[in-house]
């Protein structure tokens, strides 16, 4: 059985993280789709949050289960029993940064392949920091996030 990971904040959730997860999980018996707690960042939701609302847009991907961790991705794949991990690309910056975090993962685990998924065009300028900066503002998110996920958005910044 072909296990796959695929983290990331999820700060929220949004529609190209939604694209790459549904790609993704067409490739692999089992994905698992993980909020990674990051103490240094400042994240808008909570990770109990993040991990629902992952489960909330997943739901109908039979083959996808929802966790969260904290610390090396390398540590919670080995724990998990995966063997790839996914990554979404929307530009060359991304790339330049995800090929670095490629190269630590595959010297902490020896076994661990990566995947790389180029977004769709669509998604191309749609980020979790994006959809905050919007949001924040009361802008239209429409493009950005799930439509299950646009009402948490909404009610975090009206307080």
């Amino acid at each position: 059985m072909r296990k796959a990971i695929y983290a990331g904040s999820f700060d929220p959730v949004t529609l190209g993280h939604l694209d790459i997860i549904k790609r993704a999980a067409k490739l692999f018996d089992v994905l698992v789709v993980a909020a990674l707690e990051n103490p240094n960042k400042n994240a808008l939701f909570t990770v109990e949050e993040r991990k629902e609302h992952l489960e909330i847009v997943t739901r109908d991907l039979k083959n996808v289960e929802v966790a969260s961790f904290r610390g090396l991705l390398a540590d919670f794949a080995k724990e998990i029993g995966a063997s790839v991990t996914v990554r979404g690309l929307r530009n060359a910056v991304d790339f330049a940064a995800e090929y670095q975090m490629f190269l630590i993962n595959r010297k902490l685990g020896k076994d661990m392949e990566t995947i790389f998924l180029a977004a769709d065009e669509e998604h191309l300028s749609v980020s979790s920091t994006n959809t905050k900066e919007v949001a924040v503002f009361g802008g239209n998110i429409d493009f950005m996030v799930p439509p299950e996920i646009k009402p948490f958005i909404i009610e975090k910044y009206k307080k």
